[in-house]
């Protein structure tokens, strides 16, 4: 398989666990701050790194929480463009719909760096990604402090499609011997 077919395929777990937790939960989320979903994907991101290095107490695993982090991903990049709600303001197909369209960007910045970078990814450990997504949530975190202003770097939209693209690659990376 190649790097797009890995990706979809990993997209597509990731997609049938949203759509399993909207049918229990609804769109939830919806009443999340942008930076709670930064801090969701913060705590996330350190249980992998926690699992990294040591055991764990809960018996869930660093595939579960890559996974998550794809999903809040996605999650954080819909309450950026629609902002937060006081209450669920949509249904589980409205929600589907933005998680693909959302998706299907980070797809495409993925399918366009792997032209700039090639294949770069595979050359590293899968300790490497969970690093990257940590720095890339301090960045997040500093934006927001900033008011969501940069002078010369990324916004937190590009920073959370990096962080989707570096868990979908951990993904890729657990799964493809298995």
């Amino acid at each position: 398989m190649n790097t797009l077919e890995q990706f979809d395929r990993a997209l597509t777990i990731c997609r049938d666990i949203f759509s399993k937790k909207l049918k229990d939960y609804g769109p939830s989320w919806r009443i999340m701050r942008p930076r709670s979903v930064t801090d969701q994907l913060y705590i996330k991101a350190k249980r992998i790194r926690t699992l990294e290095e040591g055991t764990a107490m809960v018996d869930e695993g660093i595939l579960g929480e890559f996974m998550a982090i794809v999903n809040y991903g996605l999650v954080g990049l819909i309450q950026l463009e629609r902002g937060y709600a006081d209450e669920i303001d949509m249904n589980a197909d409205e929600a589907l719909e933005l998680y693909d369209k959302k998706a299907r960007m980070a797809r495409d910045l993925m399918a366009a760096k792997t032209h700039d970078y090639g294949d770069a990814w595979r050359g590293m450990r899968v300790n490497s990604y969970t690093d990257f997504i940590l720095t890339k949530l301090q960045r997040v975190k500093e934006i927001e402090g900033n008011s969501g202003h940069t002078i010369v770097s990324e916004g937190i939209d590009s920073n959370y499609m990096d962080i989707i693209n570096y868990a979908v690659f951990g993904i890729i990376k657990l799964t493809e011997d298995v």
